[in-house]
Formats: structure tokens, C-alpha cells, sequence
């Protein structure tokens, strides 16, 4: 019975105690990598702030990454320390090499919403969630690897610009929708994903990036837009989270479009333009497909369960999925077929 007991407290200081594999080691580098990430979520806040013109303090720094006091003022040590950030008498700032840092994760963070919104397929409500957990795992090197296999896309699937590997990166000019005067056309250019019940609003609403809209009614409980088409009805908090670029001029009429997928089957339509919100490598495989404006297309196959269905383009057959057809937008050339 004893060196059985013996034995067990052997197996056990080896497991605590081994060196690499040890459950302490083990410990310790998830401690590491803990607090690597919380450096990391600080100083991308810190970034945020700076660019929206606003002062971050201890205080705002801890409710914002949810800590207590006591290791927010841990964590301003540390970044302290190791000079990311100075602390003046306004607030805490970014140093040039936190701030180089502060656009490494944002520019991961940015590609890989964009990633999974393109390739996974994942719905955008859960995009914001999924890449903040991947954004603190990418090199620079592996990070220039994941855009260029998107295709160099310059805004993630809100709107927001992406940094470039300089760190560039680009202002987005938008007001938001509730300063926009009623009547003026206006492009949206952002979605705001935070707090996510009020993107889900705006998504159930059937609003988009690219969507050009102008306000036909303007209260204090409730805006009302039109896109020449539909009417979206918002209410004003809701409607803050849209910001929109307002249009020296009038577009060019787009005059009878549609989605592709709205298109009656054999019914012949030319590409008007795709949805800007198609980026990247998704945009450049529609470009090689032949989906470019001007070509002729036509819904030559319907499937049994809705998706996908089979286009024809310069002489090929195709399949699109739903929402990728609604990204296509087309004007009807000929009138449908009638049956006989």
C-alpha cells in the first residue's frame, strides 16, 4: 500500500514538475498567453479611442476590458513597462510601437471577420465574437498570407477599412444616419456590430453596405427610409448604429434592377454591378466566372430544396447559392417566356 502511495506522489511531482509538459509549465504559458491577449484587447481599445478623438483612463480602461481595478492598474504597469503606452495628464496613449501593435491585431481581428463572412459562411451577428478569439494567433507574416488569399479586401464586412501591413489605414467618412437631413441620398458605408441587438435590427430591417437611401420621414421615434424600392422603418437608437457617406450627386438611375435571385427561370437579364459589399477573393471568383457588368445571365435550373440554383453566362452553366445571387444585381432584358 505504500508504494503505491509512493508511487502515485511520484506520477504526481513528475506531472507537476516536468519541464515543457509539466502541468505547471503548462500553467504558466496559459498565464503568459492570458495576459499577452489582455495586452493585446488593451491596447486595441486604446487605438479605438484615440481614433474617435477620446481619452482612455485606468478606469475606462478596466470597465471596457471587464477587470477589476486592482489588475487594471496591473495591466497600465505592464504596458507601462514595456513602453507601449505613456500615461500624460490627459489619459493614456498609444507609443509608436503600441500603437504598431494596436494595428496588428486590428488588421487580424478585420481579416478574419472577413474570412468568415466570405468563406465560412458564418452569419454576420457571430463574426465579431469568432474573430476576436483568432486575432491574437496570426504572425505578419501569416496575417499577409490569410490577405492575399482574400484577395486584398479593403473593408471588413461592417464597413470598417482594413490596416495594411504598414499600418495604414484608411479614415472612414461617414456621419451617421440620424444626422443625415431628410431627403438627402446617401450611400451606407457602415454598420456598427456593437451592441449586437441593435445590428441584428438593422440586418432584420434588409438594410446592406453599398445600399444608397435617403430619409422620407424623420421623428423622434422612428426613421423611415426608402430606397426607391422598399421602405425601413428604424427606431433612432437603432438607426445611430448605420452611418452613411451623403452623395454630392445623384447616382446613375439603375432603372429596373433586381436581385438575380428574384429573376423568373429562362428569364435573360444583363449584370447591372455586383454589391460592393462582394470583397476580395469572393469578388475576384464572380469576375472569373464571368459575372461582370454587361454579360447576359439567365436562371436555366431550378433545385428541389431552393439552393443552388443553375445560371447561364457566356455559354456556361453555373450554381449560385441564394445569397450570392442577391448580391448580383441585373436589369431583365426580354419579357419572360410565356408557358404554354
Amino acid at each position: 500500500m505504500n508504494i503505491v502511495i509512493i508511487i502515485l506522489v511520484c506520477l504526481t511531482l513528475i506531472y507537476l514538475f516536468f519541464p515543457t509538459y509539466g502541468g505547471l509549465a503548462r500553467y504558466k504559458k496559459w498565464q503568459e498567453k492570458r495576459q499577452r491577449e489582455l495586452v493585446e484587447d488593451a491596447l486595441k481599445y486604446l487605438l479605438d479611442q484615440e481614433q474617435q478623438g477620446h481619452h482612455s483612463t485606468v478606469q475606462s480602461l478596466g470597465t471596457a476590458l471587464r477587470i477589476n481595478p486592482r489588475k487594471a492598474i496591473a495591466l497600465v504597469d505592464n504596458m507601462l513597462r514595456q513602453q507601449l503606452i505613456e500615461r500624460l495628464a490627459d489619459g493614456l496613449h498609444l507609443t509608436a510601437e503600441g500603437e504598431r501593435w494596436a494595428l496588428h491585431v486590428l488588421r487580424a481581428h478585420r481579416l478574419w471577420e472577413r474570412y468568415l463572412a466570405d468563406e465560412a459562411q458564418m452569419r454576420l451577428t457571430k463574426i465579431h465574437r469568432e474573430a476576436h478569439r483568432r486575432e491574437h494567433t496570426l504572425t505578419t507574416a501569416e496575417l499577409d498570407s490569410l490577405e492575399a488569399a482574400l484577395g486584398h479586401p479593403t473593408i471588413d464586412p461592417h464597413g470598417d477599412p482594413i490596416p495594411g501591413r504598414d499600418g495604414h489605414i484608411r479614415a472612414l467618412e461617414a456621419i451617421p444616419l440620424t444626422s443625415l437631413e431628410a431627403d438627402r441620398l446617401a450611400r451606407i458605408v457602415h454598420l456598427e456590430d456593437e451592441p449586437t441587438v441593435a445590428y441584428e435590427q438593422v440586418l432584420a430591417a434588409g438594410l446592406a453596405l453599398g445600399q444608397i437611401v435617403r430619409i422620407i420621414e424623420k421623428t423622434p421615434v422612428r426613421f423611415v427610409l426608402s430606397d426607391g424600392e422598399h421602405e425601413y422603418r428604424l427606431a433612432p437608437s437603432v438607426a445611430a448604429n448605420v452611418q452613411v457617406a451623403p452623395l454630392k450627386d445623384p447616382p446613375l438611375p439603375r432603372q429596373e434592377t433586381m436581385a438575380l435571385s428574384e429573376l423568373p427561370l429562362r428569364q435573360e437579364a444583363e449584370i447591372v454591378y455586383l454589391d460592393e459589399s462582394v470583397q476580395g477573393l469572393t469578388r475576384r471568383r464572380f469576375l472569373d466566372l464571368g459575372l461582370t457588368p454587361g454579360a447576359v445571365i439567365s436562371p436555366e435550373l431550378d433545385n428541389f430544396f431552393g439552393d443552388p440554383r443553375g445560371y447561364r453566362v457566356r455559354g456556361t452553366l453555373i450554381a449560385l447559392r441564394k445569397e450570392q445571387a442577391q448580391k448580383i444585381k441585373v436589369k431583365r432584358l426580354d419579357p419572360a417566356p410565356q408557358s404554354q
